[in-house]
């Protein structure tokens, strides 16, 4: 189907937002009056500039307030419409979106309605213009799509339809039975389908509507359900985004479009109308890679976690640290740095030792990296020697390369066989794996990295989570696998510019973290100190055995319980924007200890 967006959507001017929705692939758009308004272009400069990027303009919101209000009103309504009916005449637009009336002089009477909106019908035909009739959630006395159907019904006029919006309809309703009725209005008189998701929120819902709505797959709506009803209409237009988010909006167009278009993507394979390479979801994380430009503190760290260095690269400055299964690389090669997508995506520059990639094991990386191209997330080009193993990687939306890759498996390509091994001691078996890495996002990236991870690489999204911090709040959602065997937390900080003490980390799990903690310290590493009030409270809040609770206090030993099991955790500190967590889960736990996060935020700034 075709796909088209509002201009509304995107940031910057009128010739930008353009420009952004035709190089991520939309088909048309739909502009916004305070766009055209604002634009130094004449309506047909407009038109040409549609016309040279391939796109096509499918809908025009200039009117609001039309129906059901007193002779004179209408009168004055009639002739605002005709000349904004000549413009998109010169804009070359002919479909118009009209409001269901939020005027306070507007009747509840459905015939009045409809003997206004059949004027304004015929009057539009004259101009060769369908009239596409919404219901606004708030509106004054229609507020519903079945509503604004019946009154659409009784005018019986060609150039008169209705407009679905997702937004309008779920946010009054989530019971699938209220959607059921859409299937009752025939395809053809769907003029317009405008797609809008959005958190659960319990708020006025115009302050929803106008700063909290996202794109498909980012918010807790069920688009895709509500989309799968009108197609069985018979409904053949395009599938349009309209989102009023105050992020987007300040966001730079060009990426906010292409996460628009691959939402558009995944919610057509959704509903059964577009194929795609199957998910090939992650099994494992295969390694978490380090750039530094100075070793040292890095290999001190590691060294103190129990790690060894067992390999190097063959033809890179890059060194392979093990210890279990956990794997962490250490490049402190030269061109490193300037591959990392964070300064562009409008990341914090980069200071000192960062994480910027992660090998990810594949079942399937070809499927994968196909998989990821049609959803608008290119290979990145490699810089590699001819004996190098073939991976494949694709860029997050904050930049990090995501290694599709495999370990040791003799019929696919072996990451780790570009390492020569090199003399060294045997590893502690402290850490077993990696258990998690969480990944700190661009203040306006979060929902598409959400959506990346989820459509992209096949993880489930967990419900998303706001934690206390002493400037703000952070907000963070946890991506996994189906096992757990990948957990990958995103998060984003309390303020666009201030992320110093939200570095991202590497989560180590241990079948025995105060072990792991002990043994940590006495090889000289510092675990962060945590305040002795906590303990107090945790004092009051559990019991525990003798001496355990002053175990916890003198390592900085963090302690969670639900109700599937209990969390152990600590954390080292940071090094340049990376530290380590070693963590020990019993039981069923699948949390990240979310109650104790405040608490190791005010930590962290307090010792950085």
């Amino acid at each position: 189907m075709r796909t088209s967006i509002a201009t509304v959507s995107l940031s910057g001017s009128l010739t930008e937002k353009l420009t952004a929705a035709a190089r991520a692939g939309f088909d048309g758009v739909e502009i916004f009056e305070n766009d055209l308004l604002a634009s130094p272009l004449t309506p047909e400069e407009i038109r040409a500039r549609c016309a040279d990027l391939g796109l096509t303009i499918d809908l025009y919101q200039p009117v609001r307030d039309i129906e059901a209000v007193p002779a004179e009103e209408f009168a004055r309504n009639l002739r605002r419409a005709r000349h904004k009916f000549e413009l998109m005449d010169r804009l070359g637009a002919d479909t118009v979106l009209v409001c269901s009336s939020v005027s306070p002089l507007a009747a509840d009477d459905d015939a009045l309605a409809a003997g206004q909106l059949s004027q304004l019908a015929d009057l539009a035909q004259d101009f060769g213009i369908r009239v596409a009739y919404e219901a606004l959630a708030w509106g004054r006395h229609v507020s519903t799509y079945d509503h604004a159907w019946r009154i659409v019904e009784a005018v019986g006029h060609p150039a008169l339809g209705t407009c679905l919006d997702s937004f309008h309809i779920l946010s009054r309703s989530s019971d699938p039975k209220d959607l059921e009725g859409i299937e009752d209005i025939p395809g053809e008189k769907i003029f317009f389908l405008q797609l809008a998701d959005a958190p659960l929120l319990g708020m006025d819902v115009l302050q929803w509507s106008r700063h909290h709505r996202c794109f498909p797959g980012q918010g807790g709506f069920d688009v895709a359900g509500l989309v799968k009803h009108v197609l069985r209409t018979g409904y053949d237009g395009p599938l349009s985004l309209e989102v009023f988010n105050d992020v987007f909006r300040q966001a730079e167009a060009g990426p906010t479009a292409v996460d628009a278009r691959r939402s558009l993507l995944i919610l057509q394979e959704e509903v059964g109308i577009r194929a795609l390479p199957e998910p090939a979801a992650p099994t494992g994380v295969a390694f978490a890679e380090l750039v530094t430009h100075d070793a040292e503190p890095v290999a001190a760290l590691l060294a103190g976690l129990g790690f060894a260095r067992t390999a190097r690269h063959r033809g890179k400055p890059v060194e392979l640290w093990e210890q279990g299964e956990a794997r962490v690389l250490v490049n402190t090669g030269p061109a490193a740095l300037p591959h990392s997508r964070l300064r562009s995506r409008g990341g914090t520059p980069i200071d000192g030792t960062t994480l910027t990639a992660l090998g990810l094991e594949s079942p399937d990386p070809a499927a994968a990296a196909r998989r990821a191209e049609e959803l608008l997330a290119p290979v990145l080009p490699r810089r590699r020697a001819a004996e190098d193993a073939p991976l494949d990687a694709v860029a997050a939306p904050d930049g990090t390369e995501l290694f599709l890759c495999a370990t040791n498996r003799p019929e696919l390509p072996n990451w780790r066989a570009d390492f020569a091994d090199v003399p060294h001691a045997p590893a502690a078996s402290d850490a077993v794996r990696i258990d998690h890495v969480a990944l700190t996002q661009p203040w306006h990236h979060f929902d598409e990295a959400v959506l990346f991870h989820r459509g992209v690489l096949g993880l489930d999204a967990r419900e998303s989570v706001d934690v206390a911090d002493p400037y703000g709040l952070l907000r963070s959602r946890a991506v996994t696998n189906a096992d757990g065997s990948v957990r990958l937390p995103l998060t984003v900080g309390a303020a666009p510019g201030d992320d110093t003490a939200h570095a991202r980390h590497i989560a180590l799990a241990t079948d025995d973290v105060v072990a792991a903690a002990r043994r940590f310290t006495e090889a000289g590493g510092r675990l962060l100190p945590i305040p002795a009030n906590y303990y107090d409270d945790l004092a009051a809040r559990f019991e525990f055995a003798d001496g355990e609770l002053e175990t916890y206090r003198d390592l900085g030993i963090l302690y969670d319980r639900d109700a599937h099991g209990v969390f152990w955790h600590c954390y080292t500190h940071t090094v340049g924007r990376v530290f380590f967590e070693l963590v020990q889960r019993d039981g069923g736990y699948q949390g990240y200890g979310a109650a104790n996060a405040p608490v190791r935020l005010a930590a962290q700034h307090a010792v950085r």
